[in-house]
Parts: structure tokens; sequence; C-alpha cells
């Protein structure tokens, strides 16, 4: 996920989370509309300033799910090295 990306989501959250409290939305299918209003409204703005739609955005090359799992191999590796040196 980009910055850009990011952002808007942390923007969208905060302010879902503030519509939430301001109009003391209380129960579930309100606040899945309310959610949906709030994410309509942050694409609108995307779109109406001349900004990258979130589905445009460029996609990483690896998913998080690949880079955590090439992470622990090279962290297994290391462990193994480190335990071999050791003996």
């Amino acid at each position: 996920m980009s910055s850009t990306e990011l952002a808007a989501n942390l923007f969208r959250i905060t302010q879902t989370d503030e519509v939430l409290k301001n109009k003391n939305v209380n129960n579930e299918d309100d606040a899945c509309i309310t959610h949906h209003k709030v994410g309509q409204a942050v694409r609108q703005t995307i779109k109406r300033i001349g900004g990258t739609m979130p589905e445009d955005l460029p996609t990483p090359v690896k998913s998080a799910k690949q880079i955590e799992k090439e992470k622990h191999k090279i962290l297994d590796y290391n462990s193994q090295f480190r335990n071999k040196k050791l003996k």
C-alpha cells in the first residue's frame, strides 16, 4: 500500500469515527451506512481534486505475505547460522 492509499484510508477511518461520535451512532446498521457514505465522500473528493483513485494506484511487485515469508526465511537462516557458529 502506498503512502497515498494509506493516508486516504486513515482519513476515511478518522472521519468515519468522528461522524459516528458526533451523530451518536450506536447500532451496526447505521454504522455501516455511515462508513459507506464517508467512504463515498472521500472517493469523490479524491476524484474532484484530480488525485489517483485507489484502484488505479500501482500495486507492489510482492504482496505483504510474500515479504513476510521471505523475512522469516532470512531470520531462520541467520538463526541456524548463529547456532552452528556457537557450537
